[in-house]
């Protein structure tokens, strides 16, 4: 009996340490998060500055934040052949690493927006949008952190999960409110259509951010609460 008890023991220690969850593959989603903090810094910085040469330093800036995120998906993909357990099964890795890409591609294109648009002016509205964006990486940094272990830190990444999706709707709103102030007071059509474009596509990426803890939410429902 006591050998049969430490032999299942034995077992259920090692079967708790296989379906923990922890992944190799949180650096890389860390890398990630890195950089879209870096690009949206640098978009907003881009949204505050009238320096057309200073606007052009800070879109190359996020382009290369973007190739190198592109680098680190890469770099997953071909993790992905490892024979590691996880907890995490292939799809949803292949999830979160995309979900992170997509943010990382809208910011990289509203920041191209900017400069191919040139708006002669950029309203404090579109400043706001890069303010929530800056907001939702920050929030994100914090989630991936917690994915080596979601158990522990399912709190906080919760919270962080509900942040993204309180600036996600303040976004939504600034922009509605936005659109209908310069339908009301833009009269130069050009200038309308060029706020509005970029406006969407500041929208558009906190619309993604909301996308990536959506799934999150996901996970931690799904290999968290349910075991």
């Amino acid at each position: 009996m006591v050998i049969a008890e430490v032999i299942i023991m034995t077992f259920l220690r090692r079967f708790r340490r296989l379906i923990s969850p922890r992944t190799h593959f949180q650096p890389i989603f860390s890398q990630q998060v890195a950089y879209i903090r870096q690009a949206s810094k640098a978009l907003l910085q881009m949204m505050r500055t009238e320096d057309i040469s200073e606007r052009k330093r800070l879109e190359k800036e996020v382009k290369m934040c973007e190739i190198q995120g592109d680098a680190m998906l890469t770099e997953f993909y071909e993790q992905l052949n490892d024979k590691y357990v996880s907890i995490l099964h292939t799809s949803d890795l292949q999830t979160v690493a995309m979900n992170i890409d997509n943010i990382l591609d809208n910011i990289n294109d509203s920041a191209k927006a900017v400069l191919i648009y040139m708006p002669r002016k950029i309203d404090i509205q579109l400043v706001e949008l890069a303010e929530y964006i800056c907001a939702e990486a920050d929030a994100m940094s914090t989630i991936v952190t917690g994915m080596d272990e979601m158990r522990k830190k399912f709190s906080e990444m919760t919270i962080q999960c509900d942040r993204i999706t309180e600036l996600e709707h303040a976004a939504d709103d600034t922009y509605e409110e936005y659109v209908g102030y310069i339908f009301q007071n833009q009269t130069d059509a050009i200038e309308l259509m060029k706020s509005k474009n970029i406006a969407e596509m500041l929208e558009a990426t906190t619309d993604t951010a909301k996308v990536f803890s959506d799934h999150i939410r996901k996970l931690l429902l799904r290999y968290v609460i349910e075991r």
